[in-house]
């Protein structure tokens, strides 16, 4: 679709949408972040390099849309499209693992989205990441957003609309939930990164069955990967996904860059945040919650359940090997959680997919 013809079908003027960024003064380490973008952005567009958006699946109601995407630097001649290829092209996505760690953000840059006959303007943050909620009435399904910077490098981004008749959500883990890499947490950034064959990531035995199982139960189920890792392992994390046979949803990830108050994002606050932000969003959803015993997915959920007793329908906990709670967090035996699991909502634990399936059906769940 072209700038003029989506200008044209605009039924409103533009209207300016702020995405959400930090206001305080930032931490030190973002300050020098801040002063290496500057001048990393001054260099390259020295060079003639280009602005490109890599877009992520955006999600909402039947009266606003989460429109998420990430402003990049790329040389001259990349096509527009770089980051919105097809996920089935294998060679194209494995070569964007690196590169997304590797790319120069542009903060705070104007985008302007088309959707569907809506034109709004958003601002990236000073990651570079766009973030925005967006007025606008859409019927259920998918949508596809247009975004673009200037004439020229338009890209669209899938939005899911999730129907107001959907009553059952699931929210997932993703790191030893729906995959294993069998290496220790802190080198799962250069994991994520450089390693991109699916020979070289194992699924969780079980889960896609179990994701899929679930959606036939309900069908109008929207279905959310709730992961600390960065954005930059979008589009590895979406492959895996796709090509073991997991439900298409959105993927809510992080900036691992400096914050107001330290250098790194903490990865519960995240999930909280997600999952407090979905709750609101969506206020007569319960919610299947899906995740391990090896880092705090426990102690989240059961926070979350404390909060929202009414909005959440279960929480199935995959159960790590020893080998792999090693990995994990360097001991055998599971996590100790502050936050034990309650009583209610349901609770269920085992080692795979097949186990939580059959405990399901167990309790009456899931017919047999």
């Amino acid at each position: 679709m072209g700038i003029s013809s989506g200008v044209a079908s605009a039924r409103s003027a533009l209207r300016v949408v702020a995405s959400r960024s930090q206001t305080d003064r930032p931490h030190w380490a973002a300050r020098i972040e801040d002063i290496k973008n500057a001048v990393m952005g001054r260099a390259l567009r020295g060079l003639h390099w280009e602005l490109r958006l890599q877009p992520f699946h955006g999600f909402g109601s039947g009266a606003r849309v989460r429109v998420l995407a990430k402003v990049l630097y790329a040389s001259p001649g990349t096509p527009a499209d770089f980051h919105d290829q097809p996920v089935h092209d294998m060679r194209t996505m494995a070569v964007r693992g690196w590169r997304n760690f590797a790319g120069q953000v542009a903060p705070h840059r104007t985008v302007h989205v088309l959707l569907g006959d809506e034109q709004f303007t958003v601002r990236a943050d000073r990651s570079g990441i766009v973030d925005a909620d967006l007025e606008i009435a859409l019927p259920p399904g998918r949508h596809e957003a247009v975004l673009w910077t200037a004439p020229g490098n338009e890209v669209t981004a899938a939005i899911t609309v999730v129907p107001d008749q959907a009553e059952v959500g699931l929210v997932s883990d993703i790191d030893d939930t729906v995959m294993v890499t069998w290496l220790p947490r802190p080198l799962l950034a250069f994991w994520n990164a450089f390693v991109v064959h699916q020979s070289s990531r194992q699924v969780v035995p079980g889960m896609p069955m179990l994701y899929q199982r679930l959606a036939r139960e309900h069908p109008t189920m929207p279905v959310f990967y709730l992961s600390t890792g960065a954005w930059n392992v979008f589009p590895v994390l979406e492959r895996f996904l796709y090509r073991n046979g997991y439900p298409d949803g959105p993927l809510l990830l992080t900036d691992w860059g400096p914050t107001n108050t330290g250098f790194f994002r903490s990865g519960p606050d995240h999930k909280h945040r997600a999952l407090t932000r979905l709750a609101a969003e969506f206020p007569t959803m319960r919610w299947i919650l899906i995740g391990d015993d090896g880092q705090h997915d426990p102690s989240i959920y059961a926070e979350f359940s404390r909060r929202h007793p009414d909005q959440v329908d279960s929480v199935l906990i995959r159960q790590l090997t020893e080998p792999e709670q090693l990995l994990a967090h360097g001991s055998r035996r599971p996590r100790e959680h502050t936050a034990p699991l309650p009583a209610t909502p349901l609770t269920l634990e085992a080692p795979d997919g097949h186990g939580l399936l059959a405990e399901l059906q167990r309790t009456g769940k899931i017919p047999s």
